[in-house]
């Protein structure tokens, strides 16, 4: 089927998380609903086929959530992680709204279970989805062809005319063949540009070539170029990023969640040179977790590795690759390339410099530290001194990048003349209004959700 063959109310751009709930909420509310998602179907669904869950305010127990978190606590945690860079009006309509989207997700087909033992002890703030993201995102396709949402695959959007304060036409191929479809309304919800390594070059310099990109291979940010090459109103700084420290072993482009490492808060980390150059027990993980890619790519050649014993091996969610294993610190360097004679001092310097370790807690901050050692290790510091040793090296492992379109408290793009009449954005694409710097682990799917819905309410009441 062509799709210059019906006219559709509103176009959405992009296949994930965000999109699917503003083509549902839109379709909801009688519009006729087109997807436009680059990537072939057994693909679809961009970063959010990587998820595992997503964090929620809650009053008190909420399905799969125990006791309560408030708007208050979910925002001091963000703005904890973001050094206070955000947007705190539109956070807190992201935070309020959230306690409203799990029954909303669970009526369209998305079900929760209890969080997996060593997932970031999130029991309380993030609701995990049973088969994870993959899940949601057939639950929600499936729910999006009920409605009569019109999905097309490989549809490659390459340009949007933008007349004043409209988008007039999209440009897209489909099977290799030239389209155009004339919307009432667009919601741009197709990611960020991370997946484009010459951009990230421009942003980053050379180093950028030794980043992994565990997301979609399909965000290359070309709506994004096209848009502000157009004067839609960016926000966000391109060297700012979800990024963590992900296996070095993992493949170049879409890893997934199953590439992260967990085990960092039990361990010292070093780079080449088997220097340690960050606190690896500063806070609870899911709050620290995101800044090690950052950290990572700061270090030689953007390589680090972890270093741990036997008596913390099982404290963390087990790695889809095997660590590297040895009998001694000197084996254990000499497998991982690193200098033997550095490793071994840095190991007895962190050793002599652990004091008691009777309050160790691996789920919360025990203030068990070191004492006298540059950079201190402020929370989980036991000597590793228990046979056998492991390793794993880390890469810079990038999510979605956070240059993105500014929009307001209706999802609401704007341009050269201000507010924009038919053009919304959420997701990935827009997370750099709220998210300045850092990241709080299950945050990129709240936003999805909460503002993929409005901005497909807003575009339908437009359109209609």
């Amino acid at each position: 089927m062509s799709a210059v063959e019906h006219k559709y109310d509103v176009v959405v751009v992009g296949g994930g998380n965000a999109a699917l709930c503003a083509a549902m909420t839109a379709a909801e509310a009688g519009a006729r609903v087109m997807i436009l998602e680059t990537a072939p179907r057994d693909y679809r669904g961009g970063n959010s086929r990587h998820t595992r869950n997503f964090r929620c305010m809650h009053q008190g127990p909420l399905g799969p959530l125990l006791d309560s978190y408030t708007e208050e606590e979910y925002l001091a945690d963000l703005l904890k992680v973001t050094d206070g860079k955000t947007d705190e009006s539109l956070a807190r309509l992201v935070i309020k709204e959230s306690e409203g989207c799990l029954l909303w997700m669970q009526e369209r087909g998305v079900r929760f279970q209890p969080p997996l033992s060593g997932t970031l002890s999130l029991a309380r703030t993030n609701a995990f989805f049973l088969g994870g993201g993959k899940a949601l995102v057939n639950a929600f396709y499936r729910t999006c062809e009920n409605l009569g949402v019109d999905v097309f695959y490989e549809a490659e959007v390459q340009h949007l005319e933008v007349v004043g304060d409209e988008v007039t036409r999209v440009d897209f191929s489909l099977s290799g063949q030239p389209n155009t479809v004339k919307p009432g309304a667009v919601v741009i919800a197709s990611g960020g540009f991370q997946a484009d390594l010459d951009w990230l070059a421009d942003a980053w310099g050379p180093a950028a070539s030794n980043f992994l990109i565990r997301g979609t291979p399909y965000n290359r940010g070309i709506v994004l170029k096209d848009l502000l090459d157009q004067g839609i109103e960016s926000v966000g700084d391109p060297t700012q990023c979800h990024a963590v420290a992900i296996d070095g072993r993992s493949p170049k482009y879409d890893g997934g969640i199953v590439t992260r490492l967990d085990c960092v808060p039990f361990s010292i980390v070093v780079n080449q040179n088997a220097q340690r150059f960050y606190d690896e027990g500063e806070d609870v993980w899911p709050k620290r977790y995101a800044i090690w890619g950052r950290l990572v790519a700061a270090q030689p050649e953007q390589v680090g590795y972890v270093i741990i014993d036997s008596k913390s091996l099982e404290l963390f969610m087990p790695s889809v690759f095997p660590p590297v294993k040895a009998d001694s610190i000197d084996e254990l360097a000499a497998q991982l390339g690193l200098p033997v004679d550095a490793l071994k001092q840095t190991v007895n310097e962190f050793n002599n410099a652990c004091g008691d370790t009777g309050n160790f807690h691996p789920t919360e901050l025990d203030g068990v530290c070191t004492e006298g050692l540059l950079p201190a290790k402020t929370n989980w510091a036991r000597p590793i001194c228990d046979p056998p040793y492991y390793g794993y090296s880390l890469r810079p492992g990038v999510t979605f990048t956070y240059l993105g379109f500014k929009v307001d408290l209706n999802a609401r793009c704007s341009g050269a003349q201000g507010l924009m009449k038919n053009l919304w954005a959420a997701g990935e694409t827009m997370a750099g209004s709220i998210l300045g710097q850092g990241y709080l682990a299950g945050y990129g799917m709240t936003i999805g959700t909460v503002l993929g819905r409005i901005a497909g309410r807003e575009a339908a009441k437009h359109a209609n």
